[in-house]
């Protein structure tokens, strides 16, 4: 995982599971992905984004924003990383 701890923010590639993920862009998307979560202002909430590995252009996942649970980025990252490598149209 990409940050730190105390992070604002984590960036990793992974391989998407079949279905992908959901994006409110282009809908689903596949293959090798970068997803970044980022901590709103008011540190309740994470936005993430994903993106096709080595692109230019970033889509919001469905969902995001959305709240942390206990305020834990780095939590949140890692269970949407899984839920983006099961696949089945991950959202946020």
């Amino acid at each position: 995982m990409t940050g730190s701890p105390d992070s604002n923010s984590y960036q990793d590639a992974l391989t998407a599971g079949p279905g992908g993920a959901m994006t409110d862009e282009v809908g689903i998307i596949t293959g090798n992905l970068t997803v970044r979560t980022t901590l709103d202002d008011d540190r309740h909430c994470a936005h993430a984004a994903v993106q096709y590995t080595g692109a230019d252009e970033w889509y919001t996942l469905t969902g995001s924003p959305s709240p942390l649970p206990d305020d834990d980025l780095s939590t949140y990252h890692d269970d949407l990383l899984d839920r983006i490598r099961h696949g089945e149209g991950a959202h946020a």
